[in-house]
C-alpha cells in the first residue's frame, strides 16, 4: 500500500490546532495541510456558493494528493458540506469538526453553556440540532463572532493582538442567571484556541474553554486504525509534511508560521 497522507483542510490557519494534536497521536503519517485562504473568511459566503467551492476543491485535492483520509478542520465547512462530501466521494473517509456541545452539556455544573463560533456555524440548523439532541437540559447561548478568526490569524502571524477587540468578541458568552454563571465556552472554530490565553486574560470570570482538537485527532486515528496498513519507507523529501494555499501566495509571515509547524509550502490548488 502506498504511503498515503492525511489531508487537513481549513479556510486558513485554524486547522493547525488539529494538526498539532494529530501529529502526537498519529506520528507515523505524513500530512498535507490545505488552507483555502483565497476563500477566507467563509462567513462572507452564501451557502450554495461555498458548498460548491469546497466540493470543487476536493475533486482536485483527492486526485492530486490521494489522501488516506481527509479531516475538515473547520466548523463552518463541516456543518455545511460534510454530508455532501461523503455523498460526492463515497469511497473516501472524511472526519468533520462540529461544536463540542455534547461534552459541554456533560461537564457543565451551572447549566449555562455558550458556543462561540462564526456566524455561519451559529445559524446552521446542524448546530441547533446538536443542542436539541444533547443539551436540552442546559441553557445554551450561541455567540457568532465576525472578527475572532481574523484576530487569530493576525495573532499567529504577528505575535500580538488587540486584547480589547478580543474582550468585546467574547463578552456575550458570559451570562448570569438565577445566581449561576456561564462555566463552559465551546470554541466552535478551530482558529479560536490560538487566542485561548488572550480570552482567559480578558474574560470577566474563569470558565472551561472547550477545545475539540484532540477529539478530532482521535477520530482520525480511529479511522486510520480501522484500515491501517504498514507505512512504507520513503525518502525524506517525499515524507515531508506540506502546506498548500489556494491563493498561491501566502504572506511571508504566514509562510514562516507554516515552517514553524514543520510544513513546507508547496504549489497551490485552484477553485
Amino acid at each position: 500500500m502506498a504511503d498515503q497522507p492525511v489531508l487537513m483542510f481549513d479556510s486558513g490557519i485554524g486547522g493547525l490546532t488539529v494538526l498539532r494534536e494529530a501529529r502526537v497521536l498519529i506520528p507515523d503519517r505524513r500530512f498535507v495541510y490545505v488552507a483555502d485562504d483565497a476563500g477566507f473568511p467563509y462567513g462572507a459566503w452564501e451557502e450554495p456558493a461555498l458548498r460548491e467551492r469546497i466540493l470543487t476543491l476536493f475533486a482536485d485535492l483527492l486526485e492530486r494528493y490521494d489522501p488516506e483520509i481527509s479531516v475538515i478542520a473547520c466548523n463552518t465547512a463541516s456543518t455545511l458540506v460534510i454530508e455532501a462530501l461523503r455523498e460526492r466521494f463515497p469511497g473516501h473517509p472524511f472526519v468533520g469538526t462540529v461544536p463540542a456541545i455534547k461534552p459541554a452539556a456533560e461537564r457543565t455544573r451551572s447549566g449555562l453553556v455558550s458556543v462561540l463560533a462564526t456566524p455561519g456555524t451559529v445559524k446552521r440548523q446542524y448546530t441547533r440540532d446538536l443542542i436539541t439532541q444533547w443539551a436540552s437540559r442546559c441553557h445554551v447561548r450561541l455567540v457568532g463572532s465576525d472578527k475572532l478568526a481574523a484576530l487569530a490569524e493576525i495573532y499567529m502571524r504577528d505575535g500580538f493582538v488587540d486584547e480589547e477587540a478580543v474582550r468585546a468578541e467574547i463578552a456575550p458568552c458570559f451570562i448570569e442567571q438565577d445566581g449561576a454563571r456561564t462555566d463552559i465556552v465551546v470554541l466552535a472554530c478551530t482558529h479560536y484556541p490560538f487566542l485561548a490565553n488572550r480570552m482567559r486574560k480578558t474574560a470577566p470570570w474563569p470558565v472551561d474553554w472547550l477545545d475539540p482538537a484532540e477529539a478530532i485527532a482521535r477520530r482520525a486515528l480511529s479511522l486510520l486504525a480501522a484500515q491501517r496498513a504498514p507505512v512504507l519507507p520513503a525518502a525524506a523529501a517525499e515524507r515531508a509534511d506540506i502546506a498548500v494555499f489556494t491563493s498561491g501566495k501566502p504572506e511571508f509571515a504566514t509562510s514562516r508560521l507554516m515552517q514553524g509547524f514543520g510544513l513546507t509550502v508547496r504549489q497551490p490548488v485552484t477553485a
